[in-house]
């Protein structure tokens, strides 16, 4: 199996640090907000590529954390009158129902920044006790240059950076000794929330969070770290630089990072209004169609949002859903007793898509060429099942396609959902809304979910509350 790794800009041949095992890190969403179809990429992408793993037999250790304190997570519990815990918990909680929307599987781990203040705390104070840092004013800083190989997966050169950077200085970045230095951790806020550390009352700077939430879950040295690539540079970079200073060892064996989503061939912004949130799309389409969608390009290809290329999406999906209920009618009434030599002959044949889908998904993750392989399936299924075939023929092919199906978090069989009746919605609309005006924002989630669960989608407009079935 090859992946491409970022950091030496080639497909490389994936050989584990240990037989059998993979240590996994994939950098998750700061959760301020309802995560958005940007966010989902990486982890419908990166969940794929987990799947596929472990149908090849290994154990994967998958790390994925909720940066659950940042300024944006503040901000918004300030217009709120809420707490930044508050904030993250009910967003945490809204991340992991969109998650399972789109079938993909939770983490081993998902660790919250906020658990983990200590470790970084304790890797400060070993970059600090190396040279690699310094306190400044209560402030720490990370000394770039000191780390020779500083800008070796984003390709940057040091000087470059020095060049490029403004003249006029940030308030407070005076105290740097370097102007590329960055903060590992910083001193609170009025309102903000802080922990105690030897330099100041605080909280720790992104970048060190995913140094030490990956050293504490997978090790010193990991086989593969994910995630979008904006945050090559200068996440991940520092995150390297971080790591490698710390720890004295290499921080990851390969770096893989999915590209950019455009909506209609523009950039995703609120100001554009072309900004869609996971909730939107599940309001017009059962989530596994965005997810299809998401996997019917290449992870690194640029891909672009739009509704015909949904509907294309929902399209080819109900093309293997429907291949999967017809097998799974003549599993019921088929003919009894054995498969057939024929049908054996068929079953062997059958073969050479698992081989094709194998051959995409040893080749960096090709999702599309995979996605190729289940639609020849399909046809093969449809053309060679029929009334007089065995229910062992079927129940055969419909395990090959269940497998491939399951690496690519398609769900063949949905289970029915219950719905309450009219009254009863309107009814749970009204103490929602009042739970609203009371802030009780718990109450007025757990109503949104009951309904949830039972198929009734709620949509907050100017005229009030709006519903549909799912």
């Amino acid at each position: 199996m090859k992946i491409y790794n970022t950091l030496s800009r080639k497909k490389e041949e994936f050989v584990p640090i240990e037989e059998g095992k993979v240590r996994m890190y994939v950098c998750g969403p700061t959760v301020y907000n309802l995560i958005h179809i940007g966010n989902a990429r990486p982890m419908i992408i990166f969940d794929t590529f987990r799947r596929y793993l472990e149908y090849k037999g290994y154990e994967v250790n998958y790390v994925s954390n909720f940066t659950d304190v940042d300024d944006k997570i503040i901000k918004k519990a300030i217009e709120e009158g809420s707490t930044a815990e508050e904030v993250s918990q009910r967003y945490i909680k809204e991340c992991k129902k969109d998650m399972a929307g789109m079938n993909v599987k939770p983490a081993t781990t998902h660790p919250l920044a906020t658990q983990e203040i200590d470790g970084m705390i304790d890797m400060i104070k070993t970059l600090i006790d190396k040279g690699y840092a310094y306190d400044s004013n209560g402030t720490v800083y990370y000394r770039t240059r000191k780390f020779s190989d500083y800008g070796k997966l984003s390709k940057k050169n040091i000087d470059d950076l020095e060049a490029g950077h403004r003249d006029i200085k940030v308030a407070g970045e005076e105290s740097k000794e370097d102007p590329l230095d960055f903060v590992l951790w910083k001193p609170k806020k009025e309102g903000e929330p802080a922990w105690p550390s030897p330099w100041s009352e605080g909280r720790p700077g992104w970048h060190i969070e995913c140094s030490v939430m990956s050293k504490k879950y997978l090790g010193d040295e990991i086989d593969i770290h994910a995630g979008g690539e904006d945050l090559i540079f200068p996440h991940h970079e520092n995150e390297i630089a971080q790591s490698e200073a710390a720890n004295g060892c290499c921080f990851s064996k390969y770096w893989m990072h999915n590209g950019f989503l455009n909506i209609d061939n523009k950039k995703m912004s609120k100001s554009l209004g072309n900004f869609f949130t996971v909730r939107d799309i599940a309001e017009k389409y059962d989530l596994q169609v965005l997810r299809f969608f998401m996997l019917s390009a290449h992870y690194r290809s640029p891909l672009n949002f739009s509704d015909s290329l949904m509907e294309a999406a929902k399209n080819g999906l109900e093309r293997i859903v429907t291949a999967g209920e017809k097998i799974r009618e003549v599993m019921s009434n088929g003919k009894a007793g054995a498969i057939s030599q024929e049908e054996e002959k068929l079953l062997n044949d059958a073969k050479v898509f698992v081989t094709k889908f194998e051959d995409a998904m040893d080749d960096d993750c090709n999702t599309a060429n995979a996605i190729t392989a289940v639609f020849e399936l399909v046809k093969f299924s449809n053309s060679n099942l029929g009334d007089n075939s065995s229910k062992k023929f079927a129940k055969s092919l419909y395990d090959v396609l269940s497998r491939l199906c399951d690496v690519l978090g398609i769900i063949l069989e949905k289970e029915e959902k219950e719905v309450g009746d009219e009254g009863y919605i309107e009814e749970m609309i009204a103490k929602r809304a009042q739970a609203k005006k009371d802030r009780d924002f718990a109450l007025a989630d757990s109503i949104r979910d009951e309904l949830a669960a039972k198929g009734i989608i709620l949509k907050d407009t100017r005229e009030g509350t709006k519903w549909s079935r799912s």
